[in-house]
């Protein structure tokens, strides 16, 4: 990717943040949104490795993933 050029329109992820919360955002809300959704796919990754593996699966499955998602759900409930 150049430099300089953007990944998402941040104002826009700002505005709907902001729609939704009904209050107001910090100027790097979006980047913290970000990595928290990094945080939570790695946390639901590393879980369905785990239980594809103590149900003897050569490798992570929808089942095994749909298994852990309400666990890791629940863990970034905030």
């Amino acid at each position: 990717m150049a430099a300089g050029q953007k990944l998402y329109p941040r104002a826009t992820v700002k505005k709907i943040v902001k729609a939704h919360s009904k209050r107001n955002v910090t100027k790097n809300v979006d980047v913290l949104i970000f990595l928290d959704y990094a945080l939570f796919l790695q946390t639901l990754m590393k879980e369905a490795s785990i239980n594809a593996k103590q149900a003897g699966e050569r490798g992570i499955s929808a089942k095994s993933v749909k298994k852990v998602t309400e666990l890791s759900l629940a863990k970034f409930k905030g």
